[in-house]
């Protein structure tokens, strides 16, 4: 059944409908508003199989993308649990090898050096956090070009959060069509 037929109209002669790509499905069961245009557009855009491939290419790409910027993050978690260790043997070293009427005043210091350790620590934890979300809001962007530039409907660069809901849910409706070709595919084999 193609995504055309899959849509109930709001009234008779209207032109905007909402579409679903099944029922059942969460990822498909969203209810946008999308002009008749719009569903024509998609639909002719995605005949040839061009669109399947480069959405394809998008996901690998994400893929890879979260995947780098996890592993940065990760080793940076890493440096600072071996920063943490280190500091803590070198504060039980010269805790131990202070004398004692001076271990009031260096636990004093050691003190105010954890808490710098753990200053820097969180400052280099949000860095990388900013870092992170400016590196995937590029890749939206990225995405978003591509997609408009191979001329599929509905997408064009943008940081409104509810066309950006409605471009997920047509990047999720074009996966599953894509997803339902290939079974189909199969089963006439």
């Amino acid at each position: 059944m193609s995504v055309l037929s899959r849509r109930r109209w709001t009234g008779p002669g209207s032109r905007s409908g909402t579409i679903s790509c099944c029922r059942h499905c969460r990822a498909c069961s969203f209810q946008q508003r999308l002009s008749y245009t719009t569903l024509s557009d998609l639909a002719l855009a995605l005949l040839d199989g061009t669109v399947f491939e480069i959405v394809q290419g998008l996901l690998e790409i994400q893929h890879l993308t979260e995947k780098s910027l996890y592993n940065q993050r990760l080793r940076l978690q890493n440096e600072h649990r071996v920063l943490r260790q280190a500091l803590r043997q070198k504060h039980q070293e010269a805790q131990q090898t202070c004398r004692p009427h001076n271990l009031l005043v260096l636990q004093a210091a050691q003190q105010r050096e954890q808490e710098a350790v753990e200053h820097r620590i969180r400052e280099e934890q949000r860095a990388m956090d900013q870092k992170i979300v400016l590196e995937l809001d590029r890749k939206v962007a990225d995405q978003q070009s591509t997609l408009e530039k191979a001329g599929v409907a509905g997408f064009y660069v943008t940081t409104n959060p509810q066309e950006l809901t409605l471009q997920m849910n047509l990047l999720e409706l074009i996966r599953k069509l894509q997803q339902r070709g290939c079974q189909a595919g199969k089963t006439t084999l």
